[in-house]
This record gives C-alpha cells, sequence and structure tokens, in this order.
C-alpha cells in the first residue's frame, strides 16, 4: 500500500507556506533494484567472481585489486545487494509493525477517494431518479421549484447591488473622521457609524418581507446581506481604531499634552481565544522617560502598518482599496491582503461549473426527497386528533428527512465554502483559501469551524471586544446570542415563521458544551465526535419539520 503520512512546504505561486502531500513511496521497489540474469550465480545460489569470466551487462565493472579502499568498499555493497536477490519459489513477505489506515494512531490523512466516492453516489442517485420519474410521468425530473428561482430574479439583482453600494458610505465617513476636528471616532464617529449600521440592517431585512419575494430570493439576499454587513462593521471599527492610534502617534510630537497611556493592539483575525489580550487601561504611567516614549511611538506606528509591511494607514482610504475587501473573500479587514502570482481562468471556470452542479443536485434533493415527505407529513397532522399522533408522525417525518438533509448540509457547505468561496479568492488573488477547518472531526460545538470566515470575525469584532467589558463566559454567552439571532433570522426568511425554534437550537449548544467538556466525558474523541454528528443531523431534520409544519 503506498505511504503519504505528511506534508511538505514548496512554493505555490510565489508563496513558501502552501502545504501539499509527500510524494509517495513506490509500491513496487522490487521493480527499482537492479536484476541480474541466471547466468550471474554459482549453482548453489551464490554471486559468480566479477571476474570468473562471465560478460559484463554494464551493472558491475571489474575493481582491480590495487583500488583504493572505498572504491573496493563501494564495490562490496553493491555485491551484498545483488546477491540478497536470490529467487525464490516463494517470495518472503516483510511483516512490520504498523497500524491500519484508520487506526487513530495512524499518520495516514489521505481519503481524497471517499471525496470522489461521494460524488458517484450523488450521481447515481441522480440517475436512478431520472430513471424512475421517466417511467412514472414520462418526464426526467420535477422541478416544483424552478419558477421560484425565475420570480423577481431582475429585481433581486439590482437591488443586491444597490445593498453593497449603500455600504460606501463608510469610506467618506472615515475619511472624515481622519481630517480632524470636532468629529472624531472616539467621539461621535463610533456612536454615527453605529446608528447608521442600525438603520442599513433593518431596512434591508425587512425590503424582501414588504415585495414579498420568494424563499429562495430572501435566503440568497438576506446571507449576502449578513455577510456585506460583517464586512462594513470590520472596515469601519477596525479603521476607526487606526484613525485613532494615528491621532496619538502626531499628537506624541508634543508629548508634555499627549496621552501616554499604552498602545491599544486590535486582535488579529487568527490570534487564539486564550491569547486574545486585553485592552490596556487609560492610566498614563508616572515615569514616561525618553525610552518609554520611544518605544510608544514605535508600538503605535507598528499598529498603523499593514500586516505585510507594504502599506500603512492612511494609505488604505482609497476607493480600490474598499471595493477590493468588498470582493475578497473575508469579513476581517485587513490594509492588505496576501496574494497568488496570477489568476487561473480555468480553476475559475471550473468553481463556477461546481456551483451550479451543487445548486441542481440541492434542488433534486429537495424535490425527491424532503418535499415529498413534508407534503404528506402536513395532510396527516391535518387529520390527526391526538397528541400521541402528532408525536409520531413528528418523529417518523425527522426519520425520514435525516439522511436528506445530511446530504444537503454537505452539499451547501461544499457550495460556499469550497467553490463560491474558493472562485472569488481566485478572482482576486486571495492567497489564503482556508476557509474551513476539519470541522467533521469536531468534539463539541466550540471546534465547530466550518465557516472561518464568520467564526473569525465573531471572534475579532465579538468576543474580543466583549471581553475587554466583561468575563470570559458572559463574551462567550453574547458571541452565542448574536449567532442565534442570525441563525433565526435566516429560517425565517426561508418559512416566513419566526418560531425562536432556531435559537433555542444554538443557544441549546452552551449546556451541551459543558456536558461534553464535563470529566465524565472530556478526553472521549471518540464518543463526542459521534455525539457533534448525531446532534448535527438531528437538529437540521428537527428544525425543518418543526418550521414546516408547526
Amino acid at each position: 500500500m503506498a505511504e503519504s503520512t505528511s506534508v511538505d512546504a514548496k512554493p505555490h505561486n510565489g508563496h513558501t507556506e502552501y502545504h501539499s502531500p509527500r510524494p509517495r513511496k513506490p509500491t513496487r521497489i522490487d521493480l527499482l533494484k537492479p536484476q541480474l540474469s541466471e547466468e550471474a550465480f554459482n549453482k548453489d545460489g551464490t554471486l559468480k567472481d566479477p571476474g570468473s569470466g562471465i560478460s559484463s551487462s554494464g551493472r558491475s565493472t571489474p575493481i582491480p585489486a590495487d583500488a583504493p579502499p572505498s572504491v573496493q568498499a563501494s564495490s562490496t555493497a553493491r555485491r551484498q545487494i545483488r546477491a540478497q536477490q536470490k529467487q525464490r519459489i516463494f517470495p518472503t513477505i516483510e511483516y512490520v509493525d504498523r497500524v491500519s489506515h484508520f487506526d487513530p494512531n495512524s499518520d495516514y490523512h489521505d481519503f481524497r477517494g471517499f471525496f470522489v466516492l461521494f460524488w458517484i453516489g450523488l450521481a447515481i442517485m441522480v440517475i436512478t431518479t431520472m430513471l424512475r420519474n421517466l417511467t412514472e410521468t414520462g418526464y426526467p425530473l420535477q422541478l416544483r421549484q424552478w419558477k421560484l428561482f425565475k420570480e423577481k430574479v431582475w429585481e433581486l439583482g439590482i437591488v443586491d447591488g444597490a445593498m453593497v453600494c449603500s455600504t460606501a458610505l463608510s469610506l467618506p465617513l472615515q475619511r472624515l473622521f481622519l481630517s480632524g476636528g470636532a468629529l472624531r471616532w472616539s467621539n461621535p464617529g463610533m456612536i454615527i457609524q453605529s446608528i447608521y449600521q442600525v438603520i442599513w440592517l433593518t431596512f434591508w431585512t425587512t425590503y424582501p418581507f414588504v415585495r414579498d419575494w420568494s424563499w429562495t430570493a430572501q435566503v440568497f439576499f438576506t446571507l449576502h446581506l449578513l455577510a456585506i454587513f460583517m464586512k462594513m462593521h470590520s472596515y469601519a471599527f477596525y479603521n476607526g481604531h487606526l484613525s485613532e492610534t494615528l491621532r496619538r502617534l502626531n499628537d506624541l510630537d508634543t508629548p508634555d499634552k499627549a496621552s501616554k497611556a499604552a498602545a491599544v493592539r486590535y486582535p488579529k483575525p487568527q490570534t487564539h481565544l486564550h491569547d486574545l489580550p486585553l485592552s490596556p487601561t487609560d492610566e498614563e504611567p508616572e515615569d514616561a522617560n525618553a525610552a518609554y516614549l520611544s518605544q510608544l511611538r514605535a508600538d503605535l506606528a507598528f499598529e498603523l502598518a499593514s500586516p505585510l509591511g507594504r502599506v500603512s494607514y492612511p494609505e488604505n482610504l482609497t476607493l480600490y482599496n474598499f471595493v477590493d475587501f468588498i470582493f475578497c473573500p473575508t469579513l476581517c479587514y485587513e490594509i492588505e491582503y496576501p496574494r497568488t502570482a496570477k489568476i487561473r481562468p480555468l480553476e475559475v471556470f471550473y468553481k463556477t461549473l461546481a456551483v451550479f452542479g451543487c445548486i441542481f443536485l440541492m434542488v433534486i434533493t429537495a424535490e425527491e426527497f424532503i418535499l415529498p415527505v413534508l407534503d404528506q407529513s402536513a395532510l396527516r397532522l391535518h387529520h390527526s386528533n391526538s397528541t400521541v399522533d402528532f408525536g409520531l408522525i413528528m418523529g417518523e417525518t425527522i426519520g425520514r428527512l435525516l439522511f436528506p438533509f445530511m446530504i444537503t448540509f454537505l452539499l451547501v457547505f461544499l457550495v460556499i465554502f469550497e467553490y463560491i468561496l474558493g472562485a472569488f479568492a481566485e478572482i482576486t488573488r486571495f492567497a489564503d483559501r482556508q476557509f474551513y477547518a476539519d470541522w467533521w472531526n469536531s468534539c463539541d460545538w466550540l471546534e465547530f469551524s466550518w465557516n472561518r470566515p464568520v467564526h473569525l470575525f465573531f471572534r475579532r469584532h465579538v468576543y474580543s471586544a466583549s471581553k475587554n467589558h466583561m468575563s470570559r463566559p458572559v463574551a462567550t454567552t453574547i458571541t452565542f446570542l448574536i449567532s442565534a439571532l442570525a441563525h433565526e433570522l435566516v429560517m425565517g426568511c426561508i418559512t416566513r415563521k419566526f418560531r425562536g425554534y432556531g435559537f433555542f437550537a444554538m443557544m441549546l449548544q452552551i449546556p451541551i458544551i459543558m456536558v461534553q467538556r464535563s470529566k465524565f466525558v472530556r478526553g472521549r474523541t471518540l464518543l463526542n465526535n459521534v455525539l457533534f454528528w448525531c446532534s448535527m443531523i438531528l437538529g437540521l431534520s428537527m428544525m425543518c419539520a418543526l418550521y414546516v409544519l408547526v
């Protein structure tokens, strides 16, 4: 069996941080070793002397008796290797101490074949569905939802563009706060930006309800709306922080009147939760000597520079920089990002094709395995007369939806985080393509990071901002609370019902995490991963049944 145990750092588009699997070891080592003919051996199986009269095959050259010791040693080593290759009737099998590929202690992690098998399974599902429909109805597919995709599609495109363009007001506001005078980011710039964001979010959230859009258009618009809202917040608050930092740096030219409090470092998106620093207090040191002021200036100037060191604030306050950030597949603003050397058009084409392919598969899954179940259950619930019947019907419905929603969940994950974000990363030459971690190995909901851009945004702009004013458990609760509200909004857009089921399910993750991290369950990786997957799949089908049928 071929082996692949680790990864090597190789240059990729000008970057040396790109990791790729190590080359596999050849499976047929014996084919790579030099082979000797039968004439090279004596009758007893020993190797003939090179000078015994046999003709040279080009593999070995006779060594003179007066050759240097190093040459004689090399020749002896080659003869010993060839002598070990004696022909056997039954080849020797090598048995060593090793584990299987799926063993928890195995360092083998290349399971791409299962990814290929996943797509083959979906292709089989589509083909069998088409054959069944062709036999029963005479048509290969029944796309009842197709008309919903075409409904008000032009209005959706225009309104979505207007929604994105309306965030550009943050750029002139940041320039205004930078210009000096009475308007500063600390007061009242942050208040102005927050009020604008509340008005902006309220208006664009209610617009699809007022216009009575289809649930497909409304879900797309709401998801895009939330992503653009997070981008606007990150752009405004990070540049606002930089404007205050630049003002402090300029004030230190006259240190007698300037604040000498420690520099405030904005947390980086990749900073671990345990390493997030608290913001320093506004208390000034008693002895601010020249060395302290020099270090303070260096800290402030370092904060104003980009992570790559090529641009400094306020050189980034341009329309090009803002538009570039809007298209980059990230929610956390930085002055500049690492870029690849060039755009690969074929990669953009393949990912775009995969987006439409995944959407097609999701539609087929919904049409064949989700909507019929919901229609039948709704009719049965209408004629049910007891609580027992209601419970049985709901239990059967949830059970029948488990597998279809597992497939839908995986397709949603792939279409967003592998293909859509990957395509935008290729178009913008955005180098950091790690949009998700190995969430399938999660042992609790704090490790669940299938949506890494949102995860980094909440950690940087919600958790770290809350941690500066309250305890860590309260900051964690607030983070989950805001995430739960966003999930409830999405479920409300799909079903036009605000029941609170999604909000309750999200907040229920907190006690589940506490149980999984208790001394009775903590450390049991397999058990926690099973519980994670069960709660994930069961939660999706349960949410659908509750919102649609109740």
